[in-house]
C-alpha cells in the first residue's frame, strides 16, 4: 500500500481502515456461496441483508469502538449512532449483498472518514477479487495496478459505463429505466455490476468511463467517490429528491452523460 506523501496521521487512519477491512474481508469470504447462508429482507424481496454483512460489521465497529471511541459511526446496518464528533466513519459492511447472496464475486467493504463534513479518506476492498483501492484527499488515488487515473475518452461512442437501479424500483416510476433507454443506444456497452463502491473505483482505475445512479445512501458512494475524484474523474451529486443521484465520469465525456441522466 502506498503511503509516501501521507501525515502521520492520514497514514495511521488508512493502515487502520485496511486492517479492519482485510479482516471484516475474511468473515464475507468465509460465508460466500454457502448455501446455508441467512438472508433476511429489510422491507422487500430487492433489500436485503445477510449474515455476512451483519458480521463484517461486527468486526469494523469492534476496531473503531477500540481505536476511534469518540468518533461517530455511520454504517448501512447500524444506521447514525447521532454522536457529535469532527470525525465520522462511514461504513457499508458489505456493498453488493444481492451479488454476494447469489454467489456473484462483484461485491466489496466500504470504509470512509469525514472530517468536519468532509470526506478526507476512502479505503474499497473487494475480498473474492482481493482488490483494493484506497484514497487520501489530496494526495491521490491508488488500486491494484498503482496509482490509478481515469480514461480519456471523448466521444459516448466509445465509452463503456455502468449503472444501478434503487430498490423502490417497482413501485416508484423514477426508477432509471428511461435514462437506459437514451443512454444504451449512445455508448460501446453499458454494465450493471451490483455494487456502488465498486462502480465507482472502476471509473477511478480506468475501466469504466462513466457510471451514475439513483437513490443511493452515504455509506454507498463516500469512500469510492473520493477515490473516482481524486483519480481525476469529474463526480457530480447531480440531484437531491430521491436519495443521493451520482455521476462519475472521465472529464472528456461527463457533461454529455450528465445532460443523458438528469
Amino acid at each position: 500500500m502506498t503511503t509516501i506523501g501521507l501525515t502521520r496521521q492520514e497514514q495511521q487512519w488508512l493502515e487502520n481502515a485496511r486492517q479492519m477491512g482485510r479482516e471484516a474481508g475474511e468473515v464475507l469470504k468465509s460465508y460466500f456461496r454457502r448455501r446455508d447462508l441467512d438472508i433476511e429482507d429489510k422491507g422487500s424481496a430487492f433489500d436485503i441483508v445477510t449474515e455476512a454483512d451483519k458480521g463484517s460489521e461486527r468486526i469494523i465497529l469492534g476496531h473503531l469502538h477500540d481505536r476511534y471511541p469518540d468518533d461517530a459511526v455511520l454504517s448501512e446496518e447500524s444506521g447514525d449512532d447521532h454522536r457529535r464528533a469532527r470525525c465520522q466513519w462511514v461504513i457499508d459492511p458489505l456493498d453488493g449483498t444481492v451479488n454476494y447472496s447469489a454467489g456473484i464475486a462483484t461485491y466489496c467493504i466500504s470504509i470512509g472518514l469525514k472530517v468536519d463534513g468532509e470526506t478526507v479518506m476512502g479505503y474499497v476492498y473487494a475480498p473474492t477479487l482481493d482488490e483494493e483501492f484506497w484514497a487520501v484527499k489530496g494526495k491521490g488515488a491508488f488500486g491494484p495496478q498503482g496509482r490509478l487515473q481515469v480514461k480519456g475518452t471523448t466521444e459516448l461512442q466509445r465509452a463503456v459505463v455502468s449503472t444501478g437501479f434503487p430498490y423502490d424500483k417497482a413501485t416508484n416510476p423514477d426508477n432509471n429505466l428511461d435514462r437506459v433507454g437514451r443512454i444504451m443506444p449512445r455508448v460501446r456497452g453499458l454494465r450493471r455490476l451490483g455494487s456502488a463502491a465498486m462502480d465507482l473505483c472502476y471509473v477511478a482505475a480506468g475501466w469504466l468511463d462513466g457510471y451514475w445512479e439513483l437513490n443511493l445512501k452515504e455509506w454507498d458512494a463516500c469512500a469510492g467517490e473520493l477515490i473516482a475524484r481524486e483519480a481525476g474523474a469529474v463526480v457530480t451529486r447531480y440531484r437531491n429528491d430521491h436519495g443521493i443521484c451520482i455521476l462519475a465520469a472521465c472529464p472528456g465525456i461527463a457533461t454529455r452523460l450528465l445532460e443523458l441522466v438528469e
